[in-house]
């Protein structure tokens, strides 16, 4: 028995130890919890306060108006006019749920545009707004997919009965396609154009029930003077079309949204970042939960800079119907175009230019101002200046030693050269470049360039052996010298270079010397007589003079930026040289026997010089039926006055069935234009 109670004292010792131990765990473990409590809220309470009530600030970003485009002498040419905007910014946490829903309460206070919506358009919209429906039609493993891959299952989902939706409901697709174009905190328009006031007010009331939208004011561009260079102003895209394809990366990085309008062509394109101004920015704070608790304006933006441009509007109505009077007069049946171009010599300003083409079965007449820079036809004797001064430039003519034979030349499988003057092959007439630009001598120039191919004799029916790749690589040089053949230097973002032949005999550079093989643009014919008509300086052709900042009231504000005239080279001749192409031009106008005299007068008041200019060439215009048919391009350059050169034209009229040079009077027309003005 002793034993046995000893046993049981024993045992019953380890039960109050376990217990206590237990206790003292429960104890420790309190007192930790307590000791943590006490650490989050006395320590670090304010902490965790804080980040209760974080927030979290954006910069969101609207558009402000664009700058205008004005003439020369402050004329609007492109303006905006403003409008009423129905607009909307998408949160950080906007679902396409919550904006569809959004989108079915727009629609019942506002009516847009829902004629070109897509199958694709219709089916974003379903599936946004029966999210729980599209589930149910999907597999498991459908749901597992990732991305846009599980999107396109849960589109193919969609039946055609369920997009068959009806006006009204076409109208909130609209609105939510609208909405789902803007990333996170970018504003969007959902309606900007003829908003009415009734529209503005539901929408003002209704507000606070609308996340994200609000009413703004927008603007649209307007042209005071209608289709008046249009072309080559340019235009500016929607919103829809936003930032064109071939230019996302570059608009991205310099702070644009893939929404955003942008100059799509010309001067809108060239001058965009001078156009666009600064956008206004906004402040937006927002929760944990992403939702909006306040928005203020941290800046108000800039409106864009203004462009004042070097054309004179008044001048421009002039040679436009100057150019819309000769195609409507019919006067030549295949003639389909015209283009005509006046610049300032001194500086390369574009006073004026224009483009024409008439439908030959309608009668209408449109804006061709493109072709301008973009369309090269063969120019014939206008260029024969240039020649001469080449020969110059090249050393095979001087001041004391430029007299060659006009003689009609006829080489060993080659055309005849000759001049129109002198058809005789039995007729030798001495000419100095003077009188063979006043006679436009074809042999003359075609002279030059074999002495540049090494070639100073000629026999009848002769093989012309000269290094023809020598002379008509130099001939190139020279002419580029003045704007022929290559890039003019013009502000717009594009241009043509004209077209040149692949030559493969040496007749064919000889009738690249008097202007009958290769191909030039109107810009480059203008440039050209500028060259000639200021002494040799090649002036970049521009458009934009100044550009300018807006005043308070809106109006045409303080110079920014001079744009100085570029110089693209001088030409690398003797003033004596080019003095003595001057009197060759002016003789071409006052010469008894020169046709241009008959036209313009032995003393016309205007005192102009030029060139006059017929280019053989293949029929490339509308009436496709005469395509490649034989046809002459009539040609015409001049500057005035002569002895302190104001302006400077060229006139292209290709694609003619009858060599009547229409050009020379056209040329008339635009002289007197400007100097009556």
């Amino acid at each position: 028995m002793g034993k046995s109670n000893q046993k049981h004292k024993k045992k019953k010792s380890h039960i109050p130890f376990r217990l206590n131990l237990l206790f003292f765990i429960v104890f420790i473990l309190f007192s930790a919890i307590i000791v943590r409590l006490g650490y989050l809220q006395i320590i670090r309470g304010d902490e965790f306060e804080a980040i209760v009530r974080r927030t979290e600030t954006t910069i969101v970003t609207q558009n402000v108006p664009r700058g205008l485009i004005y003439d020369r002498n402050g004329n609007v040419l492109v303006g905006n006019e403003a409008q009423h905007a129905v607009i909307y910014t998408r949160g950080t946490d906007d679902t396409a749920t919550n904006m569809a829903e959004t989108a079915g309460k727009l629609a019942e206070i506002l009516t847009v545009d829902a004629e070109n919506l897509t199958e694709r358009d219709l089916k974003d919209y379903w599936a946004a707004t029966h999210r729980e429906a599209l589930l149910e039609r999907m597999t498991e493993e459908e749901k597992l997919l990732s991305g846009d891959k599980v999107y396109e299952v849960e589109l193919s989902k969609i039946t055609e009965e369920d997009i068959n939706f009806s006006d009204e409901e076409k109208q909130a697709v609209a609105i939510f396609k609208s909405m789902n174009s803007a990333t996170a905190l970018t504003t969007v328009n959902i309606k900007n154009v003829d908003v009415t006031d009734q529209e503005l007010a539901m929408v003002s009331e209704n507000i606070s029930s609308l996340p994200g939208i609000d009413i703004s004011k927008d603007w649209t561009r307007v042209y005071p003077h209608g289709d008046l260079l249009k072309t080559i102003l340019g235009g500016v895209t929607s919103e829809k079309a936003g930032i064109p394809t071939n230019l996302v990366e570059s608009y991205l990085a310099k702070g644009y949204a893939r929404n955003d309008r942008v100059g799509n062509a010309y001067l809108e394109q060239q001058y965009e970042t001078v156009l666009r101004g600064s956008k206004a920015q906004y402040e937006t704070i927002t929760n944990q939960d992403g939702e909006t608790i306040k928005t203020t304006q941290s800046y108000v933006g800039k409106q864009g800079n203004n462009l004042l441009l070097t054309t004179d509007i008044e001048f421009q109505k002039k040679i436009e119907e100057i150019a819309t009077n000769y195609l409507e007069s019919g006067s030549d049946s295949w003639g389909d175009r015209i283009y005509i171009v006046a610049m300032d010599p001194n500086n390369g300003d574009i006073i004026g230019m224009t483009g024409k083409q008439i439908d030959k079965n309608t009668g209408e007449v449109s804006d061709n101002v493109h072709g301008v820079l973009n369309e090269s036809f063969i120019i014939g004797s206008s260029m024969k200046g240039a020649t001469v001064l080449a020969g110059y430039m090249d050393g095979v003519i001087s001041e004391t030693d430029n007299t060659m034979i006009d003689e009609p030349m006829k080489f060993e499988a080659t055309n005849k050269i000759a001049s129109l003057f002198n058809q005789s092959y039995n007729n030798q007439v001495p000419l100095s470049d003077i009188l063979a630009l006043e006679k436009s001598s074809n042999t003359y120039m075609a002279k030059i360039a074999m002495m540049m191919g090494g070639k100073y004799t000629y026999e009848y029916e002769e093989k012309i052996d000269m290094d023809m790749d020598l002379a008509l690589a130099k001939l190139r040089t020279y002419y580029g010298q003045f704007g022929l053949g290559v890039r003019t230097g013009i502000d717009l973002p594009s241009e043509s270079t004209g077209y040149l032949g692949e030559a493969s005999d040496p007749g064919q550079v000889l009738f690249e010397a008097f202007g009958q093989y290769d191909n030039y643009t109107p810009l480059q014919l203008g440039q050209y007589i500028a060259t000639i008509a200021n002494g040799g300086t090649r002036y970049a052709p521009r458009l934009v003079k100044e550009i300018r900042g807006t005043n308070s009231d809106g109006s045409l504000g303080p110079v920014e930026l001079v744009k100085e005239p570029k110089i693209m080279n001088q030409l690398n001749v003797s003033s004596e040289a080019i003095a003595r192409v001057h009197q060759g031009m002016w003789q071409v106008m006052h010469s008894p026997t020169a046709a241009s005299t008959r036209i313009f007068g032995a003393d016309y008041a205007y005192r102009a010089a030029g060139k006059t200019g017929t280019g053989e060439s293949f029929y490339q215009g509308s009436i496709k039926s005469l395509t490649n048919e034989e046809s002459t391009n009539s040609t015409f350059v001049a500057f005035a006055p002569f002895e302190n050169p104001e302006i400077s034209i060229a006139v292209v009229i290709p694609y003619l069935l009858n060599d009547t040079s229409p050009s020379t009077v056209i040329a008339k027309e635009v002289l007197d234009a400007y100097f009556k003005d």
